[in-house]
């Protein structure tokens, strides 16, 4: 007869190990919540002046690259190859395009649309499960892929406004400042969306360069310094274009905000949730965090918000994700435990491609 020792052993392992993860996701929960709540500030400012988003972020992005180039000082220590640089360096265009796509996103539709839009990148999910996976599980990720569609055009459609919402509870205040926001179509949502598999991408290609965290930090400063680069000259553009009636007006919370917890601090939330807490940015998991600092946001800005049509929306597009990411069965069992190699054994943003 089996002795019951071993189960309890691998209970209390359990319980320790959930104990050391708990300080982690709390840390991850404020992190994301400071982070939004830049996004809300930012959003003010862009609708409230009128400023310009390529100014904005490259305003932001400047001092960013500065304090990953002193903290990390990626010319010192071991050479870097020119497979990790030169990725880096594309990444950086990337992540230009994205912060200009993103920032546009948030001033024409709104903080809510644009953050659950980032989660668009859970389409690299899909493709990988076409190109690579097998034909039954490639119907799931389709499915998946049509339930997020399904969220986005609902979010379009107001369902997560008041004003436009079709369920009849909703918390809409009379004050002038909740009607803000105002109805958009799919074509408007298209930036946020482009932003997200932006976003997803240069994550992948971050991953794949970058095996170890030190490694990882490094790169990242040469990724920020490459995309301040390119928004350098496209930014000098929009001001001299823009100089001849619009002044550049300076609000320091909206800039200070987006730059420690939008910037900065973000980078080193998402790598704890990767490296510790095994959780990618486009999984259920993260977006239920995001959902809750959402809604209260949402709440404390008095915007025009419906709480029952963000969860309606939430909810579809947390099914979606998650079978748009999801592995098989057999692959999920495999993987569990290589996540000290690079893979993740929750939920992925893209499999890996073979090399």
């Amino acid at each position: 007869m089996m002795s019951p020792k071993p189960l309890s052993e691998n209970r209390g392992s359990s319980h320790s190990a959930t104990m050391r993860q708990t300080p982690l996701q709390i840390i991850h929960v404020v992190g994301n919540f400071m982070r939004i709540w830049s996004v809300y500030s930012m959003y003010r400012y862009l609708s409230q002046t009128g400023a310009s988003v390529v100014l904005f972020m490259f305003c932001c992005l400047l001092p960013s690259c500065i304090w990953f180039l002193v903290a990390q000082k990626p010319w010192k220590g071991r050479a870097l190859a020119n497979t990790q640089v030169v990725p880096s360096v594309v990444n950086g265009g990337i992540t230009a395009l994205y912060f200009i796509l993103w920032g546009k996103g948030l001033k024409s539709c709104g903080p809510v649309r644009a953050i659950l839009g980032e989660y668009s990148g859970a389409v690299l999910g899909v493709l990988s499960g076409v190109l690579y996976g097998r034909g039954g599980h490639v119907w799931k990720k389709v499915g998946g892929l049509l339930a997020m569609l399904a969220s986005f055009y609902f979010l379009s459609q107001g369902w997560a406004m008041a004003t436009y919402s079709p369920f009849p509870f909703s918390n809409a205040s009379s004050d002038d400042e909740a009607h803000t926001e105002q109805l958009v179509g799919m074509k408007e949502m298209l930036f946020p969306i482009l932003a997200g598999i932006l976003s997803a991408l240069r994550r992948v290609i971050a991953r794949r360069v970058s095996l170890k965290n030190q490694l990882k930090r490094r790169l990242h400063a040469i990724t920020l310094t490459s995309a301040t680069c390119f928004l350098f000259p496209v930014a000098m553009w929009d001001m001299i274009i823009g100089s001849n009636n619009v002044e550049l007006p300076f609000s320091a919370w909206a800039f200070s905000s987006t730059i420690l917890f939008g910037m900065i601090l973000i980078f080193y939330i998402d790598s704890i949730a990767e490296e510790r807490l095994h959780m990618v940015f486009s999984s259920p998991r993260h977006l239920l965090v995001a959902a809750g600092c959402i809604i209260i946001m949402e709440i404390v800005y008095k915007m025009d918000f419906s709480l029952l049509g963000f969860l309606v929306c939430a909810a579809i597009l947390g099914i979606g994700i998650y079978e748009a990411t999801s592995l098989d069965r057999s692959r999920r069992d495999s993987f569990q435990g290589s996540s000290s190699n690079g893979i993740l054994d929750d939920q992925v943003e893209m499999s890996p491609l073979p090399t």
